[in-house]
């Protein structure tokens, strides 16, 4: 590729999807870009940025798009967002929303459905704390091909083998065949839209929680500071944003300050940091760590002999 038809690329990753392809990247073009050359018969890669060069080709400027982009998630991944969100963001909201009654959550890069899912799971173990409560979720990405998966809650044994209990397994999936099909209960807890971070945000409402993990990884900090700001506004003045392990405000914006003890949790600036010291963690009943969180049993874990083809997912972590 010549490095022409690289900036090309860099470039048009940026505009569309806001992906900050750096120089040494070039192995993730060519790995990920080459199967829709073949697909395409489009030759070599020359080839495909000369059509995209074109702008006439939107079907190929999405699917460039999308296989630029990662789509890593299991459920329950990385598990301390999940304990916090728990422990400390639902009994706080329960105790600040208790006129009204309403939660409504939105996980940015919703990927595959694994993120949100999870959080309907802990909310509807947490029926005691939230009883006669609204709950609405809210999943975007820009990928449609991902949110049709999501929206199926269809999984192989591979998928809810990485990270789901075997409790909430047994709970709340059925075996169909070799697969594994989420509760419809549990399906229409989220909402999924596709919609792209760069994007402006005005038609999505307030939310009084934002999941927006390993996503801003990719941005460059610019996008980042952008992203950020525009999240602030949209966020309640006592929600809460959750980022990945690897992801901080630090540095990028002053709308938001880190949480006491919380590790990825972050509270806008002024009601929510004034109220930080109020915010105690509460193991809410019946959904404690050891309980609802374990791990899978070996018997769950065993996969079933399909499920050695199946490969790891390639994340719309840095969708929306």
């Amino acid at each position: 590729m010549t490095p022409a038809d690289f900036s090309f690329l860099q470039s048009f990753l940026k505009t569309r999807s806001g992906l900050d392809l750096a120089a040494d990247k070039q192995y993730l073009i060519d790995s990920r870009l080459n199967p829709i050359v073949r697909k395409r018969q489009l030759g070599d890669l020359a080839n495909l940025v000369r059509a995209l060069r074109t702008g006439t080709d939107k079907a190929l400027e999405n699917v460039v798009v999308e296989a630029m982009t990662t789509n890593e998630s299991f459920f329950f991944r990385d598990k301390t967002p999940f304990d916090q969100f728990r422990d400390t963001i639902v009994p706080a909201i329960a105790k600040s929303r208790a006129s009204t009654r309403k939660l409504r959550i939105w996980c940015a890069a919703a990927s595959t459905g694994q993120e949100p899912y999870s959080l309907a799971m802990i909310i509807k173990e947490m029926s005691g704390t939230l009883a006669n409560w609204s709950s609405e979720i809210i999943g975007t990405d820009l990928s449609t091909e991902v949110l049709e998966k999501a929206r199926a809650g269809l999984y192989s044994q591979f998928e809810v083998q990485r990270g789901l209990p075997v409790q909430m397994l047994v709970k709340y999936f059925e075996q169909q065949g070799e697969m594994w099909q989420l509760n419809p209960a549990i399906r229409a807890m989220v909402q999924y839209k596709t919609f792209n971070l760069l994007d402006s945000f005005s038609g999505m409402g307030q939310f009084d929680v934002i999941f927006c993990r390993n996503v801003l990884i990719y941005f460059d900090a610019p996008t980042k500071r952008d992203v950020l700001a525009r999240m602030a506004r949209q966020l309640a003045p006592d929600g809460f944003l959750v980022l990945g392990a690897a992801e901080t405000v630090v540095g990028l914006t002053t709308d938001f300050v880190p949480m006491n003890g919380c590790r990825g949790v972050y509270l806008p600036t002024g009601k929510g940091a004034a109220a930080q010291p109020q915010l105690k963690a509460v193991n809410a009943p019946g959904l404690t760590p050891s309980s609802a969180m374990s791990g899978l049993s070996s018997a769950a874990a065993k996969p079933t002999p399909a499920a050695s083809n199946v490969l790891p997912l390639t994340p719309s972590r840095f969708r929306t």
